[in-house]
């Protein structure tokens, strides 16, 4: 049984009559967080998982955009950048409080956030050569590759507004490869370790 708050808009629920009937009612976590949890943060990361230059840096299939993975990766990266030192062990528990949070407080720092995350994109136009791919024929990005690159980049940039790395060579490292495998995914540890690995990478001298 699926059973929707009074959060959910018009489109929540065509989507929802869609997918029942296509016989197609399972619903990944983003998708229920657009059904119960509604609010001013939930549409300032609709917002940012249109913006073009996010897409073309991180593309998707269709597939995937009509299950919201853009609105998944953007909400994972404000929740990572800000909290990551924090995370424990589940992913989807950790993100829907974040997003809570910030539903209620409605006070954040709309401008802030969304400068912080176009000032990552465009320092990864600048410097990654195939966005946030691992290579020119990869398709799909894999969360945690994103993760890591795109956190590790906005505290870098914390540090030096006007960051200007050594090298960029460490993206196809064996260190790198390891950080971010799927056996490098949901502990801790971890989650810090990535993060940190590239913040350092890109603030060395």
């Amino acid at each position: 049984m699926i059973q929707l708050t009074e959060k959910a808009d018009d489109e929540v629920r065509r989507d929802m009559f869609e997918r029942i009937n296509t016989g197609s009612v399972i619903l990944n976590d983003m998708e229920k967080r657009r059904g119960i949890q509604r609010g001013p943060f939930l549409d300032l990361i609709n917002k940012l998982s249109e913006n073009s230059k996010f897409r073309e840096l991180c593309p998707f299939s269709e597939a995937l955009i009509r299950r919201r993975e853009p609105q998944e990766f953007v909400l994972r990266f404000f929740a990572d950048l800000n909290n990551y030192q924090n995370f424990e062990s589940q992913v989807n528990l950790f993100l829907n409080d974040y997003l809570e949070i910030h539903n209620k407080e409605d006070n954040f720092d709309r401008n802030k956030m969304q400068a912080e995350f176009e000032s990552m994109l465009d320092f990864a136009e600048k410097n990654l050569p195939y966005g946030f791919r691992k290579g020119e024929n990869s398709i799909k990005i894999p969360r945690i590759r994103f993760e890591a690159i795109s956190v590790g980049t906005a505290l870098a940039l914390r540090k030096r507004k006007n960051l200007k790395p050594k090298s960029m060579d460490w993206l196809n490292s064996p260190e790198f490869k390891k950080h971010t495998t799927s056996d490098a995914s949901n502990s801790r540890p971890k989650v810090i370790g990535r993060i940190e690995y590239v913040r350092d990478k890109l603030l060395s001298k």
